[in-house]
């Protein structure tokens, strides 16, 4: 596996490209990139986590602000480039950005959507899904299989 973690270049190689979009909110949202990472330390595949070791939430969330502006256009970019977007929403958690996201992407035909029953917005994510033939799993552990059939 290549990791590819924010800000760094994303380089993509003829491995398949996943990148893992979904709740952070540190201190609230699990650590389930950590969990996808562990699973596909031997698969021949970019994983392109967007979870950066240096954020620091007092940064200014404005266009203004160059470690923001790197961040976001970061995500964009490896959302653009990757084959393979992974989508999981922490029922403990609002997670606007992976809601947008969700309406960025849901007509790529590269989504995976993993939301569990009791995220506040299952409903509106569900309808998404259905209209633009998204494909949905359960569970983490159902994610994380998809993911592996998918690189067979």
């Amino acid at each position: 596996m290549n990791l590819i973690t924010a800000p760094s270049k994303i380089e993509l190689n003829k491995n398949l490209s996943i990148f893992l979009a979904g709740s952070i909110e540190v201190g609230v949202a699990e650590r389930w990139q950590d969990k996808v990472i562990k699973e596909l330390l031997e698969e021949n595949v970019t994983v392109l986590n967007p979870r950066r070791p240096s954020w620091d939430a007092s940064w200014k969330q404005e266009i203004d602000n160059p470690v923001f502006k790197e961040q976001v256009s970061w995500e964009l970019e490896a959302l653009e480039q990757s084959d393979m977007i992974v989508m999981y929403f922490d029922k403990n958690t609002k997670s606007p950005i992976t809601l947008l996201e969700l309406g960025l992407f849901a007509r790529s035909g590269k989504l995976i959507v993993c939301c569990p029953d009791g995220f506040w917005r299952k409903g509106n994510v569900d309808v998404v899904c259905d209209r633009y033939v998204v494909q949905q799993v359960t569970g983490l552990r159902e994610l994380i299989n998809e993911v592996k059939k998918k690189l067979k």
